[in-house]
């Protein structure tokens, strides 16, 4: 799936994400892949993840990792012609 950072703060080691389809997903630090992590200005950021149940509680982002920005913009550009 993909999606845009809503926000992360490494502070409290957790944020959100908002998937393409509109849906809130809860994002923790371990949910990165490796040298993924973001910090405070996340914002924005368009990322890859996975859906996944934690402990049958909501579904959490995870294998999240960011996107190169020639694939944002790519993505954003598509129907504008």
């Amino acid at each position: 799936m993909e999606g845009t950072m809503i926000w992360f703060n490494p502070a409290k080691q957790h944020g959100f994400v908002r998937t393409d389809e509109g849906e809130r997903l809860r994002v923790d630090e371990a949910g990165f892949e490796a040298g993924h992590v973001l910090g405070d200005g996340c914002r924005g950021t368009r990322v890859s993840f996975d859906r996944s149940f934690v402990e049958l509680e909501e579904a959490r982002a995870v294998n999240v990792t960011v996107l190169p920005l020639w694939a944002a913009r790519r993505a954003r550009t598509r129907g504008r012609r």
